[in-house]
């Protein structure tokens, strides 16, 4: 394929990267560890934690999993916001040779059952305010092995018990709950300290992480990424992002992890690409109270900042962000969301620092294209494939179309995943004979290489970076007694640049919206969960009977 694109990348970025630098995940975290063990690894709250305590903690924690008996390859959840414990614990599922399956703390019941009985997962890590959750559910799962963690376990003496007294206490925000097998966090660590680590043996095409999503047809599936996809995208967001970064290597930059640890887009670009050049990741546990956030920023030179539309937004609009020094801040950039030109425009000029729009998925590691990190504009694009990545624009028979023509944008390059957790036959409708993943979006690429995306092909939602699949909503608003029949589409919204409306028909005459609203509350996380319900008489169907989820979203644009 002639990657034409090479001649508009930046100097000093490399058409392809090394994908046999390193056997594993691991071996690169490691290598970190010990090259950075001074550095700052994380802050969360005004604590510290340096790469030295990453090292030490994170190998004790595989040795206390090692210690229970778990086989090489078991899966491990963990359920807990940006908090101390998540990289460390993360760290240590890798190390000890088992798969991380990274789980939304906000999860209902329902939706925390399938992916832990999906993923098979053995262990949890999981955050006490989540716990009620976790505890509906437990024994239809295979979960054996639970750990505890609390707000303050990692934030030392007098600070961490006054913070836990807070969270449960005085703001109550951890419900009872009854666990009765589980160990605290804290407790977890003094008895690991007494336990052999024994090192994994781990290849390149073991898996390291389940990464759960809607994929194109809105069952929640694992996409399966391995060790090599995961390298292969840190090492490709190295080789991007470093020609943009100011001074000298043994300068230690400082990243914003505001987007949840969870989140594909964060784990990578944050977390494990900060680890990879020794930065310090700025770990955020509740970027909605923007307020607690600017004063957290204010505390920090911040170098790097990735980040939805919505987070961008929510923090020009909040008065005293524009206070805040931005002399340190070299990459803005944007990805999980389409990033709105006014809101892209006024960070600029606010900050001085414009956003370089970036693309991916979950099926991708994340990171398949990117703007140029020195960006001086915005672009309204997503930019230029990454190195060692391919993109072509494919037609509904797959062949590929020319310049300027739209179609189904597909990615070939080592972070494409491995394919979806036990599902064979989704991932072959996503999977091309010649290796490219069929992504659902339709895209224009430009003579440059430059893409741009113009439509879905797939129904998916987008909500703040979040994918919504109306299978899902439907399938469980269906399921209530006073439901006939339901559609639910995307329409935009100024803050989460997609909002859920759910049109229904109603086989109780008496049902009201706000008990649908308390109905979706209880089924579905926030971000899933309807914002407009509108009652109908009947829904647009094809003469087999199909709803025409299309023609309501073409009723919404007329």
């Amino acid at each position: 394929m002639d990657k034409f694109w090479l001649k508009s990348y930046p100097e000093g970025i490399p058409a392809d990267i090394n994908v046999n630098q390193y056997q594993s995940l691991v071996q690169l975290l490691e290598e970190s560890f010990k090259k950075f063990a001074d550095r700052k690894a994380y802050a969360c709250m005004g604590k510290f934690l340096t790469y030295a305590q990453v090292d030490r903690m994170s190998q004790q924690i595989a040795a206390w999993l090692q210690g229970q008996g778990l086989q090489k390859g078991a899966r491990v959840a963990i359920m807990m916001p940006n908090v101390l414990q998540y990289p460390v614990v993360m760290a240590a599922i890798l190390r000890a040779g088992y798969v991380v399956v990274n789980v939304n703390p906000l999860y209902t019941p329902r939706e925390l059952e399938h992916q832990l009985t999906d993923s098979g997962a053995e262990a949890i890590f999981i955050l006490e305010n989540f716990a009620t959750t976790l505890e509906q559910i437990l024994p239809k799962t295979k979960v054996r092995h639970i750990v505890i963690a609390s707000m303050g376990d990692l934030l030392g003496g007098l600070k961490g018990t006054l913070v836990n007294f807070v969270v449960r206490n005085v703001k109550k925000m951890v419900p009872a709950f009854s666990l009765p097998t589980a160990i605290r966090f804290n407790q977890m660590l003094s008895a690991a300290a007494g336990q052999r680590f024994q090192p994994a043996t781990l290849q390149p095409g073991d898996v390291a992480f389940l990464q759960y999503t809607g994929g194109t047809t809105g069952v929640s599936k694992g996409a399966t990424l391995l060790h090599s996809n995961v390298v292969a995208n840190i090492l490709q967001n190295d080789a991007w992002l470093r020609p943009s970064m100011s001074g000298h290597e043994n300068e230690a930059k400082v990243f914003v992890c505001a987007l949840p640890l969870y989140h594909i887009f964060a784990l990578t670009v944050c977390s494990l690409l900060g680890t990879r050049i020794g930065a310090m990741n700025l770990l955020i546990p509740n970027p909605r109270d923007i307020p607690g956030f600017v004063k957290e920023l204010r505390n920090y030179r911040v170098n790097i900042f990735p980040a939805v539309n919505t987070l961008y937004n929510g923090l020009l609009n909040n008065p005293d962000f524009a206070s805040l020094d931005f002399s340190g801040y070299e990459i803005c950039s944007g990805g999980g969301m389409a990033v709105q030109k006014a809101v892209a425009d006024k960070w600029l000029k606010v900050t001085g620092c414009a956003i370089a729009e970036g693309y991916g998925l979950s099926e991708t590691s994340p990171v398949a294209t990117a703007n140029p990190a020195n960006t001086k504009e915005f672009s309204g694009t997503i930019g230029l494939p990454i190195p060692s990545t391919e993109i072509a624009i494919l037609d509904d028979d797959g062949n590929r179309l020319p310049l300027g023509q739209p179609g189904e944008i597909a990615i070939r390059g080592p972070q494409v995943m491995a394919g979806y957790w036990n599902r064979p036959d989704e991932t072959a409708k996503v999977m091309t004979p010649d290796g490219f993943f069929k992504t659902g979006d339709v895209g224009i690429m430009d003579f440059r290489g430059y893409t741009t995306i113009v439509d879905r092909k797939k129904d998916m939602i987008l909500v703040s970076g979040f994918n919504v699949y109306p299978n899902e909503i439907e399938g469980v608003v269906a399921q209530h007694p006073g439901v006939l029949e339901c559609a639910c589409i995307g329409v935009p919204d100024a803050n989460s640049g997609e909002a859920v409306k759910l049109f229904v028909v109603r086989k109780d005459p008496a049902l009201t919206v706000d008990q649908l609203m308390d109905y979706c509350k209880e089924q579905f996380t926030a971000y899933k969960k309807p914002k407009y319900i509108e009652f109908r008489m009947e829904l647009p169907k094809t003469n087999v009977g199909k709803i025409l989820r299309r023609e309501l979203r073409d009723e919404k644009k007329a």
